[in-house]
């Protein structure tokens, strides 16, 4: 027993360094000047691409925040809270990330990229409901 909190616990903190490094990387990203890189194709599949890059940017926020955590002692309620709380916390850093590049000389603000964001926020999070809540709180009985 004990080695199995361990190993959690050591996981935990392998995805909170994760999350850290996540999140700086998505600042770089997002604050960053790439005015000296080549002209990247506009569109991909009929769809904008720097809102595939959104998308793809903030993906992985719920899942990392989740994961960061002692899940597996919550109830099925105490996930669902907190899934809700890391969609917050996701859509006001989507959100603070437009904010700040609109006050950049060199960056715009959109609200399209926040709608981006928000979506993979949203989908990622229903991923974190169903792993838990049907993988994790109620594996296959055999």
């Amino acid at each position: 027993m004990m080695r199995k909190k361990q190993e959690t616990s050591s996981r935990a903190l392998i995805l909170r360094i994760l999350m850290i490094l996540y999140i700086l990387a998505v600042g770089f990203l997002c604050f960053n000047n790439f005015k000296d890189l080549p002209e990247a194709p506009k569109y991909l599949f009929g769809i904008p691409a720097d809102k595939i890059a959104h998308f793809c940017m903030f993906f992985p926020f719920p899942l990392l925040g989740f994961f960061s955590f002692d899940h597996q002692r919550w109830s099925k309620m105490e996930t669902v809270g907190n899934v809700i709380s890391l969609i917050a916390w996701g859509c006001i850093f989507a959100g603070l990330t437009e904010i700040v590049q609109g006050m950049l000389p060199y960056r715009s603000q959109d609200i399209k990229d926040f709608r981006a964001d928000v979506l993979a926020i949203a989908i990622s999070s229903l991923f974190v409901l169903l792993i838990d809540l049907y993988l994790v709180k109620h594996p296959r009985r055999r």
